[in-house]
C-alpha cells in the first residue's frame, strides 16, 4: 500500500507543478488520508490557485481550484504569495497566443511577491518572514503558495511597497532596458512614445527624467485627455499630444526647445507607430514592443532613404535568456529603490483573490480603462 501511495502522491506534486494532468480524487484521498500524514514535516500547506486546463478565452477557461501540498526539497524554498499582477502577456499565455507558455493544465501568472514560509534543510541566505521574487519571472504566481527552488528567489527588502514588488519585474525592468540597449542617451537628449498611459510609458518617463532626458508623448483621443496629460506632466513627461494634435505636416515645430529625438518606442502599432516615427531625427531608431492596435506598422519609403531610420524589437523575455540576464537582479534592485524614494510610480489596482474574476474582467478591457490589475492574496 505504501508504494501504491507514493505513485499517488508523485501524480498530485506533478499536477501541482502544472508538469501533468491532475490526479483523479481517489488519489488525493490517498494523499490526505495517508502519504499526507507521513511526510507532512516536509511538505507545503495546500494552495489555492487559477489554473487553465486548456488554452483559451480567460474569461472561460480559468477557474480558481485547491492544489495539494507538495514536498519541499532540502534546496527549495516555499513562499506564501502575496500580490501577483495581471498582465497583457498573461492573458495571451493563457490564450495560447503567447510565444512561449507552459504545457496545460497550467496555473497563470508570471511574476509577484511572497514572503518566505519554510525552507528546505539545506537552504542558505533565505528565512521564513522573507519577501522574494522570482528571478527571472517564473509561470505559475497566481497561487497561494509556490515552492521553488532557492536559486530562483531573490530577496528584497521588506519596506517596498507590495504592490511595486508584485510588478517590478516586467514592466519597469522593460523600460530600463529599452532606455539603455539601443542608443546611447545622455542628459539633454529626448525620446518620443506612444502608450504612454501604459505601465511601461510611464515608466519610461520617470526613468528618462531620472536620467536627465526629455520625453514626448503621445496618447490616443479619449474623453477626459486633459487630466490624462496633466497626469503625465506630473510623473515628467515634458510634452503630452493626442494623437489628433499630430495630424500636421511639420511635428517637430510642437517641441519648442526639446531637440529632435534619436529614440522612440511603439506599443500601439497602426497610424500611432506612424507618429512616433514622425518626430524622429535622422538616423533615429524606434523599438516596437507591443501591438495593443493589432495593426501592422507602415513606414514611408523616405523614412528609411533620406531619414535612414531604423525599426528594432524588444522582448524582455529574450533579454533575460541571454548573458547580460546575470545583472538582472542588480537592476531589479535598482528599481525597487527608486519606488521606495517615490521617484518611480505607476498606477494599480489591488483586488482581493477572492474577487479574480472582477479583476479579469478589468484586465480584459470589459469594464471600459481600468490600471494595472493587482492580485492581493
Amino acid at each position: 500500500m505504501a508504494t501504491v501511495r507514493l505513485v499517488h502522491l508523485k501524480a498530485a506534486l506533478q499536477w501541482h507543478g502544472g508538469t501533468s494532468s491532475p490526479p483523479p480524487p481517489w488519489s488525493l484521498f490517498r494523499l490526505r488520508s495517508g502519504a499526507f500524514r507521513a511526510f507532512s514535516s516536509t511538505m507545503s500547506p495546500p494552495s489555492k490557485a487559477v489554473v487553465y486546463d486548456e488554452q483559451g478565452p480567460p474569461d472561460t477557461v480559468c477557474k480558481v481550484k485547491e492544489l495539494p501540498p507538495v514536498p519541499i526539497k532540502e534546496q527549495d524554498a516555499c513562499v506564501r504569495m502575496l500580490a501577483s499582477p495581471i498582465n497583457p502577456s498573461d492573458i495571451n499565455r493563457i490564450e495560447g497566443v503567447y510565444p512561449v507558455r507552459p504545457p496545460v493544465p497550467a496555473v497563470g501568472g508570471y511574476e509577484g511577491v511572497g514572503e518566505v514560509h519554510a525552507v528546505g534543510s539545506a537552504v542558505k541566505g533565505l528565512s521564513p518572514g522573507d519577501w522574494v521574487i522570482p528571478s527571472p519571472p517564473t509561470s505559475g504566481t497566481w497561487q497561494t503558495y509556490v515552492v521553488k527552488e532557492q536559486s530562483l528567489w531573490h530577496r528584497i527588502d521588506k519596506s517596498t511597497p507590495m504592490e511595486y514588488a508584485a510588478t517590478i519585474t516586467v514592466n519597469p525592468l522593460t523600460a530600463l532596458r529599452m532606455l539603455e540597449d539601443f542608443v546611447d542617451l545622455r542628459s539633454g537628449d529626448a525620446v518620443v512614445q506612444n502608450g504612454a498611459t501604459s505601465m511601461v510609458g510611464q515608466c519610461i518617463i520617470q526613468l528618462a527624467r531620472v536620467r536627465g532626458i526629455r520625453s514626448i508623448n503621445i496618447i490616443r483621443d479619449r474623453a477626459g485627455s486633459d487630466e490624462v496629460k496633466q497626469t503625465l506632466k506630473k510623473l515628467g513627461g515634458d510634452e503630452v499630444f493626442i494623437e489628433s494634435q499630430l495630424e500636421v505636416k511639420n511635428v517637430k515645430s510642437l517641441l519648442a526647445d526639446i531637440p529632435e529625438p534619436a529614440l522612440g518606442f511603439n506599443c500601439v502599432g497602426g497610424n500611432a507607430a506612424s507618429l512616433v516615427l514622425k518626430f524622429l531625427k535622422r538616423g533615429g531608431t524606434m523599438v516596437t514592443y507591443g501591438g495593443m492596435s493589432k495593426k501592422p506598422i507602415t513606414v514611408s519609403t523616405s523614412s528609411f532613404i533620406f531619414k535612414d531610420l531604423s525599426l528594432r524589437g524588444f522582448w524582455l523575455q529574450k533579454w533575460m535568456s541571454s548573458e547580460k540576464a546575470k545583472e538582472c537582479r542588480e537592476m531589479i534592485d535598482y528599481l525597487l529603490s527608486l519606488t521606495r524614494s517615490g521617484e518611480l510610480k505607476y498606477d494599480m489596482e489591488l483586488c482581493p483573490f477572492d474577487q479574480f474574476p472582477t479583476a479579469l474582467d478589468k484586465a480584459l478591457g470589459k469594464l471600459g480603462s481600468q490600471p494595472k490589475q493587482v492580485i492581493k492574496f
